[in-house]
């Protein structure tokens, strides 16, 4: 029979005794090394929404005026009680308006002296920063509360969302830059083609504008948010007042669509129902056109998540001919002789208003878009990993 040797024996208990140390000591060693690299990430952060701050300050014109912008990129909003369902569009509608008035009434405060395109700039970075800011935020929130707690499922759900969330603030980032300078963006893909359609325009409601147009017989009224500064618009209020005075017998929509990775961008979809991101304005025109049974296309663009706030691509814009195919598609679906309204959704930021303005909107539009992507390219060269 034979017996371990005292080398055996000792080795095992080594191996013993690091297999215990390794136990007790691994998820200590794992916390850091995840910690370490989410606390990168939150400075990482907190840079690009300093960065983002100055940039609007900087359009400001005034170095004194940066402090009045990061305490205002704290703002926040408060969604009202949802409690009693009743009513809860008009309370969102009310706060949402209120929201608006408080960017303006700062804006109108720290940049007096700005022209009012220039105001109106400044309001849509600012509003793209503050989405910066609220990241940052978030992400420093959790990272502390993981180095407090000692709290590995927190800081690995954060290290597994860092990825996504530093793509979305970088395309905040990008898009502070754009609505500063006006350059076109992914939502504004909607206003561009309505613009395609139209020689002509004039004001209908807030910040919207409206032109006329006959597609293979049909009557149909354009709307979207007056540009080429960014501007949203009062969509309601525009189709409260067209339905007042004309029998629309189809709504068609044109917006910028999040598509699905590895759908390709500038991909034009078609469906129904109302196509328009947010709350509040799109419940009160569906409780306006459904009850009525209007017909609702709705025709897409793909973007990609954060595509819609970034710089146009050249693949958003050169889905332009095919998405107008679309819209007279819809359009025949109409009665010859009959009415259409086509709502072209998003932000009308670097997009003018009729189409004998466009070519040389476009070239800017391609422009930037070449530059953007060669800065990507360089960012990437890198390779995947």
């Amino acid at each position: 029979m034979m017996l371990l040797s005292e080398s055996d024996i000792s080795g095992t208990l080594i191996w013993f005794v690091v297999f215990f140390v390794f136990i007790m000591f691994y998820p200590r060693l794992t916390l850091s090394q995840i910690i370490w690299k989410i606390e990168a990430g939150a400075r990482r952060l907190e840079a690009m929404s300093e960065r983002a701050n100055s940039m609007v300050a900087s359009k400001i014109g005034e170095r004194s005026v940066k402090k009045s912008v990061d305490q205002f990129t704290e703002f926040f909003v408060i969604e009202p009680s949802a409690l009693d369902p009743y009513g809860i569009v008009r309370k969102l509608d009310q706060v949402i308006r209120q929201t608006e008035h408080r960017f303006e009434d700062f804006v109108s405060t720290v940049a007096s002296k700005k022209s009012v395109k220039e105001r109106q700039q400044i309001n849509y970075g600012l509003r793209a920063a503050l989405g910066v800011r609220q990241l940052a935020k978030i992400v420093r929130h959790y990272v502390e509360t993981a180095k407090k707690y000692k709290n590995l499922q927190i800081a690995m759900i954060i290290q597994m969302q860092m990825p996504m969330i530093e793509k979305i603030a970088e395309g905040e980032f990008k898009g502070t830059q754009a609505f500063l300078h006006s350059w076109a963006v992914g939502d504004s893909i909607g206003p561009l083609i309505a613009a395609e359609l139209v020689d002509k325009v004039k004001p209908i409601a807030e910040d919207m504008v409206m032109g006329q147009t006959t597609i293979e017989g049909r009557r149909c009224f354009v709307i979207r948010a007056s540009g080429p500064d960014p501007h949203l618009g009062r969509v309601d209020e525009a189709i409260e007042k067209i339905m007042a005075h004309h029998n629309i017998e189809r709504v068609v929509t044109i917006d910028a669509a999040q598509k699905l990775e590895g759908e390709r961008s500038g991909g034009v979809a078609e469906g129904v129902g109302f196509a328009m991101g947010g709350v509040a304005q799109r419940d009160v025109i569906e409780n306006a056109l459904l009850p009525k049974k209007k017909p609702i296309d709705s025709i897409v663009v793909k973007v990609g998540m954060e595509e819609a706030i970034i710089p146009m691509k050249k693949e958003v814009l050169e889905s332009t001919p095919v998405a107008i195919e679309a819209v007279k598609r819809a359009v025949r679906r109409a009665k010859p002789g009959s009415s259409v309204l086509i709502i072209g959704v998003g932000n009308s930021v670097g997009i003018p208003n009729e189409r004998k303005h466009l070519p040389k909107y476009k070239e800017e539009i391609l422009r930037i878009a070449a530059k953007v992507e060669q800065r990507e390219a360089k960012q990437q060269k890198g390779g995947w990993f």
